[in-house]
């Protein structure tokens, strides 16, 4: 893995771009390959979880009384 893991989703996705790349240039040895492929594979995991952990958010506003069911909205 690289010395700076990425942070954000959005780093985790460029870092996951910039190794597919470099998988696919046909220029890296099998074990760096093999390396690569494992970071890959635990961003991707990384990824999906704030995925879904974004949908659970959305879901959980989109459940939320609004103003048109009976609830007022607190003006500003």
């Amino acid at each position: 893995m690289s010395d700076a893991v990425p942070k954000t989703f959005e780093a985790k996705l460029d870092r996951i771009d910039a190794i597919v790349k470099e998988l696919e240039s046909g220029r890296t040895d099998l074990d760096r390959a093999i390396v690569l492929f494992k970071e890959g594979k635990t961003l991707a995991r990384e990824c999906e979880t704030l995925l879904r952990d974004a949908q659970a958010q959305i879901d959980g506003a989109m459940s939320e009384p609004t103003e048109r069911d009976g609830e007022p909205q607190v003006p500003f």
